[in-house]
């Protein structure tokens, strides 16, 4: 019963997202309010059964990152933001905060994966929207950083070693605390 939900939730997004963003210029200004907003719009109906789960977050980024792609733009540039209205419009709509950002990172590193796309760099911006999302919404940013960035290293590892090197390299350089994370991790 879940998979047509889900299904349908991935489409719906996708759609959404194309259709708010078809002639915008500035997809990546518009991206994080267009998500947030039919994040929240797509919960209202099914909060019972979705606000809390890993697979929304995942399903909003992935629908978020078709209609991306469908319009033609960046999705590298877009992922900071989907990640950001992702996380945002869960946590507004009363979400666990750790099934939002694991569930939309995860998916953006996925994703990256299927589409050929850099995941180092994807993995750094899907860990900045998550970090960023939170702090807008009151929550805990430092968890979020920590549960961020051992997400996306998790989620490379499923990918294969190259990508678990170009992960844990382009958060070291580019997310503050993201070295102590992993060395903690690894003890």
């Amino acid at each position: 019963m879940a998979i047509p939900i889900i299904s349908r939730l991935v489409n719906g997004v996708k759609e959404g997202v194309r259709a708010s963003l078809t002639g915008v210029k500035d997809v990546g200004g518009a991206i994080i309010d267009s998500v947030k907003n039919i994040t929240i719009t797509t919960l209202k109906g099914t909060k019972e059964f979705v606000a809390q789960d890993f697979e929304t977050a995942a399903s909003i980024v992935k629908g978020a990152i078709s209609g991306v792609a469908d319009v033609g733009a960046s999705v590298v540039g877009a992922v900071k933001g989907i990640v950001t209205g992702t996380v945002r419009g869960i946590m507004e709509s009363g979400g666990e905060q750790k099934q939002a950002v694991r569930g939309a990172v995860a998916q953006a590193i996925e994703s990256a994966k299927e589409l050929g796309l850099d995941v180092g760099q994807v993995a750094v911006e899907a860990v900045k929207g998550s970090i960023e999302a939170t702090k807008s919404v009151g929550g805990d940013a430092v968890e979020a950083t920590k549960e961020a960035v051992l997400t996306a290293i998790d989620s490379a590892k499923e990918i294969g070693g190259e990508a678990v090197k170009a992960v844990i390299s382009s958060l070291e350089t580019s997310i503050e605390g993201a070295k102590d994370i992993i060395e903690a991790a690894k003890k």
